[in-house]
Protein backbone atom coordinates (compact mmCIF):
# COMPACT_ATOMS: atom_id res chain seq x y z
CA UNK A 1 0.00 0.00 0.00
CA UNK A 2 1.43 3.38 -1.03
CA UNK A 3 1.59 6.23 1.44
CA UNK A 4 0.95 8.94 -1.12
CA UNK A 5 -1.36 8.36 -4.08
CA UNK A 6 -1.22 5.21 -6.16
CA UNK A 7 1.18 2.35 -5.61
CA UNK A 8 2.85 2.72 -9.01
CA UNK A 9 5.96 4.88 -9.43
CA UNK A 10 5.77 7.89 -11.75
CA UNK A 11 6.78 7.26 -15.33
CA UNK A 12 10.42 8.16 -16.07
CA UNK A 13 9.36 10.92 -18.47
CA UNK A 14 7.20 12.49 -15.77
CA UNK A 15 10.04 12.26 -13.27
CA UNK A 16 12.47 13.91 -15.70
CA UNK A 17 9.95 16.63 -16.49
CA UNK A 18 9.47 17.37 -12.78
CA UNK A 19 13.24 17.40 -12.26
CA UNK A 20 13.70 19.75 -15.22
CA UNK A 21 10.97 22.08 -13.95
CA UNK A 22 12.52 22.18 -10.47
CA UNK A 23 15.97 22.92 -11.89
CA UNK A 24 14.56 25.69 -14.09
CA UNK A 25 12.73 27.22 -11.13
CA UNK A 26 15.84 27.11 -8.96
CA UNK A 27 17.88 28.69 -11.75
CA UNK A 28 15.35 31.50 -12.04
CA UNK A 29 15.39 32.08 -8.28
CA UNK A 30 19.19 32.06 -8.25
CA UNK A 31 19.24 34.54 -11.15
CA UNK A 32 16.87 36.84 -9.27
CA UNK A 33 19.03 36.64 -6.15
CA UNK A 34 22.13 37.35 -8.25
CA UNK A 35 20.41 40.36 -9.82
CA UNK A 36 19.49 41.71 -6.40
CA UNK A 37 23.03 41.18 -5.16
CA UNK A 38 24.51 42.84 -8.25
CA UNK A 39 22.25 45.88 -7.90
CA UNK A 40 23.07 46.14 -4.21
CA UNK A 41 26.81 45.95 -4.84
CA UNK A 42 26.65 48.44 -7.70
CA UNK A 43 24.69 50.86 -5.51
CA UNK A 44 27.08 50.40 -2.63
CA UNK A 45 30.37 50.68 -4.52
CA UNK A 46 29.48 53.06 -7.35
CA UNK A 47 27.53 55.45 -5.14
CA UNK A 48 30.37 55.65 -2.64
CA UNK A 49 32.94 56.14 -5.41
CA UNK A 50 31.01 58.61 -7.56
CA UNK A 51 28.71 60.70 -5.36
CA UNK A 52 30.83 62.92 -3.16
CA UNK A 53 28.07 65.32 -2.09
CA UNK A 54 24.56 63.79 -2.30
CA UNK A 55 21.88 66.22 -3.38
CA UNK A 56 18.67 66.43 -5.35
CA UNK A 57 20.33 65.85 -8.73
CA UNK A 58 23.49 64.40 -10.26
CA UNK A 59 26.15 66.41 -12.03
CA UNK A 60 27.25 65.27 -15.47
CA UNK A 61 30.55 64.12 -13.94
CA UNK A 62 28.67 61.99 -11.37
CA UNK A 63 26.40 60.52 -14.08
CA UNK A 64 29.41 59.57 -16.20
CA UNK A 65 31.19 58.09 -13.20
CA UNK A 66 28.18 56.00 -12.18
CA UNK A 67 27.61 54.80 -15.74
CA UNK A 68 31.25 53.77 -16.17
CA UNK A 69 31.36 52.15 -12.74
CA UNK A 70 28.19 50.14 -13.42
CA UNK A 71 29.47 48.95 -16.81
CA UNK A 72 32.76 47.82 -15.29
CA UNK A 73 31.07 46.14 -12.34
CA UNK A 74 28.58 44.26 -14.55
CA UNK A 75 31.37 43.23 -16.94
CA UNK A 76 33.42 41.91 -14.02
CA UNK A 77 30.37 40.11 -12.62
CA UNK A 78 29.75 38.47 -16.00
CA UNK A 79 33.38 37.37 -16.39
CA UNK A 80 33.46 35.92 -12.88
CA UNK A 81 30.16 34.12 -13.47
CA UNK A 82 31.35 32.58 -16.76
CA UNK A 83 34.66 31.52 -15.19
CA UNK A 84 32.91 29.98 -12.19
CA UNK A 85 30.43 28.10 -14.37
CA UNK A 86 33.23 26.80 -16.57
CA UNK A 87 35.18 25.59 -13.57
CA UNK A 88 32.14 23.88 -12.02
CA UNK A 89 31.55 22.14 -15.34
CA UNK A 90 35.19 20.97 -15.62
CA UNK A 91 35.35 19.80 -12.01
CA UNK A 92 32.02 18.01 -12.28
CA UNK A 93 33.14 16.20 -15.43
CA UNK A 94 36.30 15.07 -13.64
CA UNK A 95 34.15 13.67 -10.85
CA UNK A 96 31.70 12.10 -13.30
CA UNK A 97 28.70 14.18 -12.23
CA UNK A 98 25.92 14.31 -14.81
CA UNK A 99 24.20 17.60 -15.63
CA UNK A 100 27.34 19.59 -14.71
CA UNK A 101 26.23 22.54 -16.83
CA UNK A 102 22.90 22.63 -15.02
CA UNK A 103 24.68 22.55 -11.67
CA UNK A 104 27.04 25.34 -12.71
CA UNK A 105 24.34 27.50 -14.19
CA UNK A 106 22.19 27.00 -11.12
CA UNK A 107 25.06 28.17 -8.94
CA UNK A 108 25.73 31.20 -11.11
CA UNK A 109 22.09 32.04 -11.61
CA UNK A 110 21.96 31.60 -15.35
CA UNK A 111 20.33 29.14 -17.68
CA UNK A 112 23.07 29.57 -20.27
CA UNK A 113 26.10 29.35 -18.00
CA UNK A 114 26.79 33.10 -17.73
CA UNK A 115 25.42 36.14 -16.09
CA UNK A 116 21.83 36.96 -16.82
CA UNK A 117 22.41 40.70 -16.55
CA UNK A 118 25.31 41.30 -18.87
CA UNK A 119 24.51 42.59 -22.24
Amino acid sequence: MAIFGSSSAPAPADSEQVKSTIIRTLQQEAALNNARSLISKVNEHCFDACITAPGTSLSSKEETCISTCMEKYISLWDAASRTYTSRVSRESKKMGVQNAVQLGSFASGSSEGGSTLAG
